[in-house]
């Protein structure tokens, strides 16, 4: 099924009028977050006990796609932001109610382990500095994994190694600066934070781990890993998508050029076929592969959850590549920054840098 049909044309207009502006500015705009707010599109995972979605895994990563089709910082900044909102599955109660029954919520924060979480009576003192917070100049609060340390010396973890935790501060607690100067995905804003001896209560601590899972739902026990490869990748799909729909014009105009042969415009056509129909079996392929693990990863243990994570590279490098090959096609438009499919292709290729799909197993 194509992205589009997951959307309202009113949205994917909203979305799109307001995506060069969100370029200039390197954030996404008043308009494209009033949207968000009122679908609730931060809220995917938030748990309903906290007036969050809590949506099954398979109906959020299709909604993914389909926002990414419309514009991929937006649809980046959403599938990040959202998906530290799982992370309510896992905090203390109180402070999660207290914290997510904000209807603007956002949750933004970075994977890296470079920060110190120092113990300190009841809770612990934080310092560290992170990089990529998609979504951070419109986030509530931010999250950040830290290095346990107990005085100067750093605790250990049952298996001898460097116990990591996540933590979640206060937007007010944390600096946020500007470090995100890429090709691409220029509208997630996705810039660098810092925290400097900051106490927080233990209460601001937790672990992502069923068995201390504080809701209790199929949502948080399935893992992070897949959850997190199967959203990217469907990202990087519906990029793809809307990539191949610009082609259609993009090759349309090219037919006029008196140079190009017969040959030449029949093999440009069935290029661009051949790519649609290789893009939309992968895409089936995975989306079977996220369903059948979801209906039964509480069952039959590693291989649903490998499959998930095998075709979630799969369908990034088939999106990647398939850009790729028609990208040489489309003419000098496609290489002007000014261009929505120039956007797209640098967006898709910032995007795919992303360290969990880069590599096929």
């Amino acid at each position: 099924m194509h992205p589009s049909k997951n959307l309202k044309p009113e949205w994917v207009n909203i979305i799109r009028a307001a995506a060069p502006e969100a370029e200039q500015a390197s954030k996404l705009q008043p308009a494209q977050l009033e949207l968000i707010y009122e679908q609730g599109w931060f809220k995917f995972l938030v748990p309903q006990a906290y007036s969050g979605l809590q949506l099954a895994l398979p109906q959020m990563v299709r909604l993914e796609e389909s926002l990414a089709w419309a514009n991929g910082s937006l649809g980046w900044v959403v599938t990040l932001c959202a998906g530290a909102g799982w992370f309510g599955g896992f905090l203390d109660a109180g402070l999660a109610a207290e914290i997510m029954a904000n209807p603007q919520l956002c949750l933004a924060g970075s994977g890296a382990s470079t920060g110190t979480a120092t113990i300190t009576g009841d809770g612990y003192t934080i310092n560290g500095t992170w990089k990529y917070a998609s979504g951070a100049h419109h986030a509530t609060h931010i999250t950040a994994n830290c290095i346990i340390k107990n005085g100067g010396e750093t605790v250990l973890n049952n298996e001898g190694e460097p116990l990591i935790l996540p933590f979640i501060f206060d937007k007010k607690d944390v600096r946020v600066f500007p470090a995100w100067k890429y090709v691409g995905m220029m509208a997630t804003g996705s810039d660098a934070y810092e925290v400097k001896d900051l106490y927080v209560d233990k209460n601001r601590c937790f672990k992502i781990d069923p068995q201390y899972t504080v809701v209790n739902e199929p949502l948080y026990r399935y893992p992070f890993l897949q959850l997190a490869e199967a959203t990217l990748a469907a990202n990087l799909s519906g990029m793809a998508v809307h990539f191949l729909d610009l082609c259609g014009p993009a090759f349309e105009e090219r037919m006029k050029n008196p140079r190009l042969t017969g040959t030449q415009k029949e093999y440009i056509k069935q290029l661009l076929a051949d790519k649609i129909n290789l893009l939309n079996e992968t895409r089936a392929e995975f989306y079977g592969a996220v369903d059948n693990s979801w209906n039964s990863f509480e069952l039959d243990g590693a291989d649903g959850l490998q499959r998930v994570s095998s075709m979630s590279r799969k369908l990034a490098k088939v999106s990647r590549e398939s850009v790729d090959k028609l990208y040489t096609y489309c003419g000098l438009s496609a290489a002007n920054p000014d261009t929505e499919i120039n956007q797209v292709w640098r967006d898709l290729h910032t995007a795919g840098q992303h360290s969990l799909l880069t590599f096929e197993s």
